[in-house]
């Protein structure tokens, strides 16, 4: 249809259009809600503003704090919600499981409109094999007790470091680690098979670049780097990571398993001197990340594929420990104020 078609169509039909394919566009790119602040402002205020002034859809937090459930009932945003990591040996037993769900679950569901539960938050990077050896039990058991209280659309998931991989490089060799690939990884993509759920992976090239590196890890115009086994060129290090997993979920047989995106990002501010660090190259990098992700473009190797992606993080968290850019992965000041501007902002319509 011409533009100046568009221009003849019943104002509200054409408002209506115009909503749509903003809703299309909005629908791949959720947030990482972060608490770690001692300004931030309420959950209920956080969940208005996200609602009315931006086109974020859906939210993941580190927790399951009740004032956020209760902050974003009614908004229609998704929330991901996250057990405890010392909470999953307790919850491989069903009435332990069952007890999570009655004061976590089922006091805030439907609405809030809960999609996903993780179990734990990167617990093979964590190195603790208690927790590792109750991982996929305790995800089967929370399941089983989501089903025996009647509720089949939230799943159940838990989010992975790239410390899982053996190697990413070339991505069509991507490997998991020995141990964790058929001991921990397979019985829990099957369980994703089973379930259709998503397989949660947090995927840094912050975390992987250097000062060579930095056009290639924020989507910016470079050289590539060619898959020797494939032919494949890469123009971007999230997609090569990304491929990196797909490649080694394939080489255990479930390359059909859907794969989320739980965190990744880029922070504003860095310790001084450091190369690729600041509000031009967080914008650079998120703004190139949300164009790619809502495109539909996929990677070399999934083509066609649009991930859910979450990025990190909706605040700037003054409390966060370590160096200076942990405090500094926000999109917004905890006043609301974009530190950057990456496009996520609502347009009225007049």
């Amino acid at each position: 249809m011409a533009a100046t078609d568009l221009l003849h169509l019943h104002r509200p039909f054409f408002l209506l259009l115009l909503l749509l394919l903003f809703s299309a566009r909005a629908s791949a790119i959720g947030v990482n809600y972060g608490t770690l602040g001692n300004n931030l402002p309420p959950p209920n205020v956080v969940a208005n503003f996200l609602k009315t002034k931006t086109t974020i859809d859906r939210v993941k937090i580190f927790d399951a704090n009740p004032d956020i459930l209760r902050g974003f009932a009614n908004s229609g945003i998704a929330l991901t919600i996250t057990v405890a990591n010392g909470d999953i040996p307790a919850l491989v037993n069903l009435p332990a499981a069952q007890s999570w769900v009655n004061s976590n679950v089922k006091p805030f569901y439907p609405a809030t409109n809960i999609n996903r539960i993780l179990v734990g938050n990167e617990i093979l990077h964590s190195l603790d094999q208690h927790l590792i050896d109750n991982l996929v039990p305790a995800m089967k058991t929370l399941h089983l007790a989501l089903v025996l209280a009647g509720i089949s659309r939230i799943q159940v998931s838990t989010a992975h470091s790239l410390g899982i991989l053996l190697k990413s490089q070339p991505p069509s060799m991507g490997r998991f680690r020995p141990g964790w690939d058929t001991g921990v990884l397979k019985p829990m993509l099957d369980f994703h098979r089973q379930t259709k759920s998503a397989f949660v992976v947090n995927p840094y090239p912050y975390f992987s670049y250097g000062p060579k590196t930095v056009n290639y890890a924020q989507f910016k115009r470079n050289r590539g780097y060619r898959d020797r086994v494939t032919g494949l060129t890469y123009f971007n290090m999230f997609d090569q990571l990304m491929d990196a997993v797909y490649s080694s979920m394939k080489a255990l047989g479930y390359a059909d398993v859907p794969i989320c995106v739980g965190e990744t990002g880029w922070p504003s501010v860095a310790n001084p001197g450091q190369v690729g660090v600041s509000v031009q190259d967080a914008a650079a990098y998120n703004g190139n990340l949300l164009r790619h992700v809502s495109s539909k473009k996929g990677t070399p190797l999934m083509p066609n594929r649009r991930f859910e992606t979450y990025i990190f993080a909706l605040f700037n968290e003054n409390q966060k420990p370590g160096p200076p850019a942990e405090q500094n992965f926000g999109l917004f000041q905890p006043d609301f104020t974009p530190v950057y501007d990456i496009g996520i902002m609502r347009q009225v319509i007049e």
